[in-house]
């Protein structure tokens, strides 16, 4: 067995290479979580791995001066913590020379796996944070390398499922016939929004809360009514899930846009579903028309949440990378 990372600056997760086991852990960088504490957790499970590949996404978080220092310190922590043969992949695979290779390098190893099985299809990967949209053409992945010039290229949407503040998503709501420009603050996020509609249960509000209150409906409804520098005693609870609705299906039409940009420009038809926001990307695809294959079909829920982890471990796997 070959356990896979994939180090992110909010989540860390993994998955072993048989799909037999899949964890993702709530770990914000920036805030210094105990990430040693849980690669080491990891390392100690009964079931050790033979070796472990790991992507990084975490380099970006503001605890770290620069990508490179991130990079560094992130592949140390995992040295440290494994007795085991490590593997790190960047953007051209298991070789690489400069650490910058390995920057946000997970949709890589994603598309990757995906690519031996689907020749044409765009990939798209919403997690909490970010969503991936990937052009697999004639089984490569066809996307820029840095998520700089991914962001640039639309092949990366900074908005995910959960921790995207909620006016950088709806400018303004209408609440009671009156349009109201949302206050520039960070009063609440899209994971409020999801839990005032029973989108999700507070199992599922898997992030910090904007005011570190509760996950639970009525504190989420609190928070929604503070964007309109209100309270649900001013506004009800209508007015509040009057916000949600509307943040719900602003997040829906910018994930529709993003599809349809990325399918047309490369004529693809078929959309490969994966992450937190599978169900989402689902409504997306239905309401452009185009197939969607849901990864949590072929491999369960919980390999579709760590998809990324999942495939370096396979990848490490398939590709006897280190000999073993």
């Amino acid at each position: 067995m070959i356990l896979g990372l994939d180090i992110g600056g909010a989540n860390t997760k993994a998955a072993s290479s048989d799909g037999q086991f899949a964890e993702s852990v709530y770990l914000p960088l920036w805030k210094h979580a105990p990430l040693d504490g849980v690669l080491a957790r990891f390392a100690g499970e009964e079931r050790k791995p033979a070796a472990v590949a790991v992507v990084i996404t975490g380099e970006l978080a503001d605890c770290f001066s620069s990508k490179r220092e991130g990079l560094e310190r992130l592949m140390g922590a995992v040295k440290k913590a494994f007795s085991c043969p490590v593997l790190f992949w960047g953007t051209g695979g298991f070789s690489w020379s400069d650490p910058l290779e390995l920057a946000a390098a997970n949709w890589s190893a994603s598309a990757a796996l995906l690519a031996q099985d689907m020749n044409n299809c765009l990939f798209v990967d919403m997690g909490s944070t970010t969503t991936d949209l990937i052009p697999i053409l004639d089984g490569r992945a066809r996307a820029a390398k840095t998520d700089f010039l991914r962001l640039a290229a639309g092949e990366l949407v900074y908005m995910g499922l959960l921790r995207t503040s909620l006016n950088s998503l709806l400018p303004a709501a209408r609440i009671g016939g009156r349009k109201l420009p949302l206050a520039p603050e960070f009063f609440a996020i899209i994971a409020d929004a999801r839990a005032a509609a029973g989108q999700i249960t507070p199992e599922r509000y898997i992030c910090d809360t904007a005011d570190g209150a509760g996950k639970d409906r009525t504190a989420s409804l609190r928070r929604l009514a503070r964007t309109v520098c209100a309270d649900t005693e001013e506004i009800g609870e209508a007015g509040a899930l009057a916000i949600a609705a509307q943040a719900c299906q602003r997040q829906k039409d910018l994930l529709v846009e993003a599809i349809f940009r990325q399918s047309k420009a490369h004529d693809l038809d078929v959309v490969v579903a994966a992450g937190i926001g599978e169900p989402l990307i689902a409504q997306a695809c239905a309401f452009l028309g185009l197939e969607c294959v849901p990864l949590s079909e072929k491999y369960g829920s919980k390999i579709s949440d760590v998809f990324p982890a999942y495939a370096v471990a396979r990848l490490a796997q398939l590709e006897g990378a280190a000999g073993f």
